[in-house]
């Protein structure tokens, strides 16, 4: 069969910045990009952590800058792309990972700071970096933004309920974008993971009684690796999805069709 008859992954010649690019999920997707052919520009607040990603990215052969960046801080969003447009002349694909989730328990334990540190990241900050990146998208033909979301988005999750109402808002500024962005060749996505193991999850899968809890409600009774989610995050980067916005893609082993009860079956 000819090449030309599979889908198109190729991201060679774009421009990626990836949020949150310094460990975990986003250190998975920057290392994607790059093997794909992608320009990455890694941000996060710490410059040690970028400077790490981006030296296994050099070393793997691939092209990368590492900005330290707030998105909770319109500045530093709009100085983090005037970078990148300076390094390497624009930018065709955003990825907005960074997030926070200062509380946990009941959500009326929580104070006004957890709620606006959370959606002063978790979601101003999205709405930020997509402010600054789309009219360089738009001078370029197009482009890609991608919105990490979670699964708690779509349904409560015990002691995150801050995270997640910040995460439903997620997808609703994901569904505005790609209506109001369409018409600019701009696709805009979101993908929803379950668990993953990451340092962000560690308080679950560190308390033995609570991860175990956790696993009977994914039907594959594991969390998944960082590196799982970057085929997806690839896919709605790439040609491939260029009929694709809008969309909420569920990255969670089961877990919103999933039963404890499942359990008991096998």
């Amino acid at each position: 069969m000819s090449n030309s008859a599979l889908p198109n992954f190729d991201l060679s010649g774009k421009v990626a910045i990836v949020t949150g690019a310094s460990r975990g999920i986003g250190e998975a997707i920057a290392m994607a990009y790059a093997a794909a052919g992608a320009k990455v520009v890694l941000a996060s607040r710490k410059q040690e952590g970028l400077d790490a990603v981006a030296a296994r990215i050099v070393a793997a052969g691939g092209e990368a800058l590492a900005v330290a960046a707030h998105t909770g801080d319109m500045d530093a969003v709009e100085q983090l792309v005037a970078r990148t447009v300076d390094e390497f002349g624009g930018v065709d694909i955003l990825v907005n990972n960074a997030g926070t989730n200062p509380h946990f328990g009941a959500i009326l334990t929580a104070e006004e700071s957890h709620w606006d540190k959370i959606f002063d990241v978790n979601v101003k900050g999205y709405f930020r970096t997509a402010k600054a990146c789309v009219p360089h998208m738009v001078a370029r033909g197009g482009g890609k933004i991608i919105n990490m979301a979670s699964i708690a988005g779509t349904a409560p999750q015990p002691g995150m309920g801050v995270y997640c109402v910040s995460k439903a808002a997620v997808l609703m500024l994901t569904e505005v974008l790609a209506a109001e962005l369409a018409p600019s060749n701009i696709q805009v996505n979101a993908i929803a993971p379950g668990f993953v193991k990451t340092r962000f999850s560690a308080a679950i899968w560190n308390n033995p009684q609570l991860n175990a809890a956790t696993l009977a409600a994914v039907p594959q009774r594991r969390m998944a690796e960082p590196d799982e989610i970057a085929g997806i995050a690839l896919y709605l980067a790439a040609p491939a999805s260029n009929f694709t916005t809008g969309a909420t893609i569920l990255v969670d082993g089961g877990q919103a069709i999933g039963s404890p009860l499942y359990g008991l079956m096998s």
